[in-house]
């Protein structure tokens, strides 16, 4: 239920709900606002429920062994870096390899998906993204339910 108000109101329910005289500096008032004073509008749910008050928020507290949404997220970034690697095959034709790539690595382009798909055809491997393990082992994983061959590897050593 909502209620304009004219002027300086207590927000207690009894005066929100309560029947007052015309001319009551509490009153509720019905009509255009002919005090110069602020208009308010104020929810309640009905007497007794405490309107104008607002509830009190709830703070979520995670339980030992059990991490937040933050903190997966802090500690990906925070975890070592891995390299996805793509292994040339003689079965995949260039362009489906540009297609799975650009399908598969979040904005990935078809520029540096087509030197990925080079590299790996002229070297037998190429590296396809350096990100946290977690998501370099969804990747693989996708890589190689598209026929491509893949594999993960630590990013901090080796050239």
């Amino acid at each position: 239920m909502e209620t304009a108000i004219c002027g300086r109101v207590s927000l207690s329910p009894n005066h929100v709900f309560n029947n007052h005289k015309p001319g009551d500096k509490h009153a509720i008032y019905r009509g255009p606002c002919t005090n110069r004073g602020i208009l308010m509008t104020i929810s309640a749910a009905g007497p007794g429920k405490g309107g104008g008050l607002l509830d009190r928020p709830t703070i979520e507290k995670t339980t030992p062994g059990r991490e937040s949404g933050f903190d997966v997220r802090k500690s990906r970034k925070m975890s070592p870096p891995y390299r996805v690697m793509l292994h040339n095959d003689n079965y995949n034709k260039r362009e489906y390899v540009v297609q799975v790539l650009m399908k598969v690595i979040p904005g990935m382009t078809v520029d540096n998906a087509v030197n990925i798909m080079q590299e790996a055809h002229i070297n037998d491997l190429a590296v396809v993204i350096i990100c946290a393990q977690a998501d370099a082992e969804e990747h693989c994983t996708q890589l190689r339910g598209n026929g491509l061959l893949s594999s993960i590897e630590p990013a901090s050593g080796g050239c």
